[in-house]
Formats: structure tokens, C-alpha cells, sequence
């Protein structure tokens, strides 16, 4: 592998688990970058968020879309979990005030490996990051197991593939549609933010009551990963 390609393998891994000084400067980037605000910001507004509501992102970066959730949610609990420190760091201290009055808490871990939660999710928010997930169809039914009935998830995309146009996007969000289908979400919609490329919202729901309950006996039956509660969250 050449030097210049090196540098830039470098690079792309620091997007996705930004670490030491160069993680620092990558995440004042993606603070910083205009579009990354607005993609992080808009990607809140689809999942019509309350004021009581318990709501967790994966992957939280530098904490924009955190603080957004935080500002709607003014009566519930916002959780993230974020396998870089540096980026724990930043969002920290962009969201110290929420942070002192209980509201949000913010754990380095990986979706891989999460803390244990005491209660379900009303709301669950991943922004670009599904593709840097290891087996992403596992990743999702345990995230709908996190979810109470009714509860939603949200999955945002902007393809940054060389060339990536409107289509790229449009065949992601149909990727995306199919693995909440896959995971068991009912009731997926797609919504786009105009951007270059455009940025999709896919959203699905989890089944309620009697029917979440048959889908997950089904599963059990096929021999299927069923996501088990977990306890004592700190």
C-alpha cells in the first residue's frame, strides 16, 4: 500500500473511531462543518421527539444532534453511547448543563458491546454511522429490543462514497427499509434533507403489545437472536 494510501486509510478510520489529537481535530470538523450541522440537526425532526421521552443515539460524535434531542426532550432522558473518549469529550462539554441536570448521560461504549439499560427506549437515533457496524442485521433486532411498544428507531444516511448522487442515497434508504423490516419494525418511512448527496431519514416502528409479543415468540422458534432486558443501567 502506497504512503498516500496509508495517509488516507488513516484518515477514514479516525471518522470512525476518532482517537488522540488528529480524533480531536476530527471532531471539531464535524462540529464545525456547516452541512454536518444541519444533516445532525434535521435528522431529530423526523422522529417527533416529547418532552417526556426517553430517547438514545448510537454513535453520538461531537454531541449536535444530542443537543437537539436534549431541547425537546426537557422532561425525559437522553442517553448516548459512543466508542471514542475524544468524542465523549466534546460532547461532554457541549452538553454540560444537560448534563448536570440529569437529563443526558453519555457512555464510551460500542454498539457491540453496550452498557446494560433499566428501562425501554421511546426513541433510538443513529446517524451515519450503520456501515461502520459489525453485522448490522444482529445490531438491529437487539436495538428493537431496546424499544418499548410503539417505540421508534431512525436511521440516517448520506452516502460519502466518490460520486455519491440523489440515486445513492435513494438505494441506501431502500438498504436501510429492509434491514428495519428484517429486524421486525413495522411502519417504515423515508424522509430526505436536500443535501449533496441528500441525506434520508429512514424510520420504523416497533410492534405494540400482542403483536410484538407473537414476533418475538415466532423468532424464538426460528432459532433467532431475541435481545433480553437488561439491568441496572448507571
Amino acid at each position: 500500500m502506497s504512503m498516500r494510501k496509508r495517509l488516507a486509510s488513516r484518515i477514514v478510520s479516525q471518522f470512525s473511531h476518532p482517537r488522540g489529537l488528529p480524533g480531536r481535530l476530527v471532531g471539531w470538523e464535524m462540529a464545525l462543518r456547516p452541512s454536518n450541522r444541519k444533516r445532525n440537526a434535521w435528522a431529530v425532526s423526523p422522529m417527533d421527539v416529547q418532552a417526556s421521552d426517553r430517547v438514545l443515539e448510537i454513535g453520538f460524535g461531537p454531541g449536535i444532534a444530542i443537543r437537539e434531542i436534549a431541547r425537546r426532550a426537557t422532561r425525559g432522558q437522553v442517553v448516548g453511547i459512543d466508542r471514542s473518549a475524544v468524542m465523549g469529550a466534546q460532547a461532554g462539554r457541549r452538553n454540560a448543563a444537560a448534563i448536570r441536570a440529569g437529563r443526558v448521560s453519555l457512555v464510551v461504549a460500542s454498539i457491540e458491546d453496550p452498557p446494560a439499560f433499566d428501562r425501554p427506549f421511546d426513541k433510538i437515533l443513529a446517524v451515519n454511522n450503520m456501515g461502520m457496524w459489525s453485522e448490522p442485521a444482529l445490531r438491529l433486532r437487539e436495538l428493537a429490543g431496546l424499544l418499548c411498544g410503539g417505540g421508534l428507531i431512525a436511521i440516517v444516511t448520506q452516502p460519502r462514497c466518490p460520486g455519491a448522487t440523489a440515486e445513492t442515497t435513494a438505494v441506501a434508504a431502500r438498504q436501510v427499509v429492509d434491514a428495519l423490516e428484517a429486524a421486525g419494525l413495522v411502519a417504515t418511512r423515508v424522509e430526505t434533507l436536500n443535501l449533496k448527496p441528500p441525506v434520508a431519514c429512514v424510520t420504523g416502528t416497533a410492534p405494540d403489545g400482542a403483536e410484538r409479543s407473537s414476533t418475538r415468540t415466532t423468532e424464538q422458534a426460528r432459532g433467532k437472536a431475541v435481545v433480553r432486558s437488561r439491568s441496572a443501567f448507571d
